[in-house]
């Protein structure tokens, strides 16, 4: 099963079930994150909650894509409530692209990268028995909800940028119960956005590089990830096809599990706020800067996967360079 929200025909927001080709407008709810908060209530699972309203409409999620009209498949009221995170070194085969990003000029133990070593950790420890506690993965955070873009957005490069591209994903979606339980709500195909440039320069400028914009969905996986996920990532330049590499996901090709890397996430206090929404995103080998690739301003990055639904396009956009520092006024 696949949720969406669109904008109907009147401009509202619309909850979207997809059930194979079949996609209807879900009555009784005006949002998905409406529809998690009366699901956790009840004490149902989303399936459930969701076989208890009555379909709608009949829609036509492609149609809707060209037209604009797809919107996150979940998002928060308030954007400060809403947090975009993610982890990395989490794929076999991650540490190759990263390494080759911060190599040094010697292959000796005393000179193995530091991304090296915490891929190797992670391929020692990450994968611990069910209910036992792994080694802790990289991780970083990229922004509120005032981050996320939709589906068919622009991605946004700020004008002091050195680069901007794509990493495809697989995000887990979540919200905090009142009593601070973290509740899978599914996945989505995501872009995560990054500055390589910056992150090559030194390993520790990955923060910096990493508060950027993303994008997920457009269509949220209900229920369990597949144990591999075989999507492809593209890269189109006025209307061509520029570059196009499979890319690789689920658990049967990560370093990690997903529930260690979930541990790791909401282990801190912080991420455990009533209502919050939370959309993590769990890492990747592929990126198209690794490839030599340059992304360029209007640049549309595709990404889709079996099983997900529509594809998550994005164009690429950079802001101006920005004069001077930024300004702080004394109260």
């Amino acid at each position: 099963m696949l949720i969406s929200q669109i904008l109907d025909d009147a401009g509202k927001r619309a909850v979207v079930v997809r059930n194979g080709s079949e996609a209807s407008v879900l009555k009784g709810v005006a949002s998905t994150y409406e529809l998690v908060q009366e699901a956790i209530a009840k004490g149902q699972s989303l399936t459930e909650c969701i076989r208890g309203h009555e379909l709608g409409a009949a829609v036509d999620l492609e149609q809707l894509a060209s037209e604009g009209r797809l919107l996150l498949p979940i998002d928060h009221p308030d954007a400060a409530h809403m947090h975009l995170t993610g982890t990395g070194l989490t794929h076999l085969g991650s540490a190759a692209t990263r390494d080759a990003m911060h190599a040094k000029a010697k292959n000796d133990d005393a000179n193995v990268t530091d991304s090296m070593k915490m891929f190797q950790l992670g391929l020692e420890g990450g994968r611990p028995q069910p209910g036992h506690v792994g080694v802790q993965p990289e991780w970083f955070y990229k922004g509120n909800g005032s981050c996320a873009v939709a589906p068919g957005g622009d991605l946004v490069s700020p004008g002091f940028c050195e680069d901007g591209g794509e990493e495809p994903e697989i995000a887990g979606v979540y919200v905090i119960a009142e009593d601070g339980t973290p509740f899978r709500v599914g996945f989505a195909l995501a872009n995560e956005f990054s500055d390589h440039v910056m992150e090559r320069q030194n390993y520790l400028y990955l923060a910096h590089s990493k508060l950027r914009p993303a994008s997920f969905g457009p269509e949220l996986m209900v229920g369990p990830l597949p144990e591999k996920v075989e999507g492809t990532s593209r890269i189109y330049r006025d209307g061509a096809l520029l570059w196009e590499k499979p890319f690789l996901s689920g658990e049967g090709n990560m370093s990690h599990t997903l529930a260690n890397l979930e541990h790791h996430h909401f282990k801190y206090d912080v991420f455990r706020q009533p209502g919050d929404l939370h959309v993590h995103m769990f890492g990747t080998a592929t990126l198209s800067f690794a490839d030599g690739i340059g992304c360029r301003e209007g640049d549309e990055v595709e990404i889709s996967a079996p099983g997900f639904g529509v594809p998550l396009k994005n164009r690429l956009a950079f802001k101006a360079a920005e004069a001077g520092a930024a300004q702080v006024k004394v109260l």
